[in-house]
């Protein structure tokens, strides 16, 4: 099956990263390879790629996409979160860029039988690495309401999270809620009518907070904001494409922290902290699509990058 995915903001990608000949370079992200085919290029003739994705039916695409680079990528199927044990296993100590994009791709979106995309039919799955055991229907058919809430509340930032939890819980009472297009169907009654009208579908936020619990975005995320900076080499860059305001603010929090000397809370008496600064934000503002871009890429509309660079 051919996977595709469009690369949101490539040019503006590989010049964050300051890719350089002989560099090293992780996409922690490969996906359909886009962004690491550029980096390839700009990186020649001896630059090394190292892909990693959860991801078969990408990691498959990725290799037959970088096929003219074959001696220069190494591929590896795992999450981004273990990039330092990844590394340790190749015996590479430090890097000079990590990218991740954090977007399901638009194979994972348009292929009914992923189960991502509330607009087409299939068993609700949304898992990206498919050996995970849990997936969206145990979620959605086992979760405490309580917790089910709590989970659209905060991954999806859904205002009428605990509306949709209740509908959720009560459908599944009466009949399991096997299919994509049944759960949306579920959330849509749950909402008000005024809903309808809104320029997202009623079950946007639910779908999105669903996959995030279930491959446990956020907390590879948070791993990979803690580690990666000590990864990189200095002057080596870590560049970020997110998509909503959750991973946003964690990016950019963790970026703060890296320009910071001290990592103790604000409440501490004594401040006993001597870590040096580790690294310097690249732009205090996120780069965004043009609009030229968005309207080639429409799901490119709510992408942000925001690049840190070792000291």
């Amino acid at each position: 099956m051919h996977f595709f995915h469009q690369p949101v903001l490539l040019r503006e990608v590989v010049a964050s990263l300051g890719c350089r000949e002989g560099g090293v370079y992780i996409d922690g992200t490969v996906g359909g390879a886009g962004h690491a085919f550029e980096i390839l290029k700009e990186t020649s003739p001896d630059g090394f790629l190292i892909g990693i994705d959860a991801d078969t039916e990408a990691l498959h695409a990725a290799e037959e996409r970088l096929q003219p680079f074959r001696s220069r990528v190494k591929l590896v199927r795992g999450n981004f979160a273990d990039i330092g044990d990844i590394l340790t296993n190749l015996n590479i100590d430090r890097v000079d860029g990590i990218f991740l994009d954090l977007g399901v791709s638009s194979h994972q979106l348009d292929v009914a039988s992923r189960g991502f995309s509330f607009a087409k039919e299939a068993l609700l799955d949304m898992r990206m690495d498919v050996s995970r055991k849990d997936n969206a229907h145990k979620l959605v058919n086992t979760c405490p309401e309580p917790e089910l809430a709590r989970i659209i509340r905060e991954y999806g930032e859904e205002p009428r999270a605990g509306k949709i939890a209740r509908s959720i819980v009560a459908a599944r009472l009466k009949k399991e809620i096997v299919t994509t297009t049944e759960l949306a169907s579920i959330i849509a009654a749950a909402l008000p009518r005024s809903s309808a009208g809104r320029r997202l579908h009623p079950a946007t936020r639910t779908f999105q907070a669903l996959r995030i619990a279930v491959n446990e975005e956020l907390v590879s995320l948070d791993r990979i904001l803690r580690s990666g900076i000590e990864l990189l080499n200095v002057g080596g860059r870590f560049s970020v494409i997110s998509y909503h305001s959750l991973e946003d603010r964690m990016v950019k929090t963790a970026f703060r922290g890296y320009e910071s000397a001290c990592s103790c809370p604000h409440d501490l008496p004594v401040c006993n902290c001597r870590r040096e600064p580790r690294g310097r934000i690249v732009n205090r503002r996120p780069i965004t699509p043009s609009m030229t871009e968005i309207a080639a890429n429409p799901r490119s509309r709510s992408a942000k990058l925001r690049t840190a660079e070792r000291i």
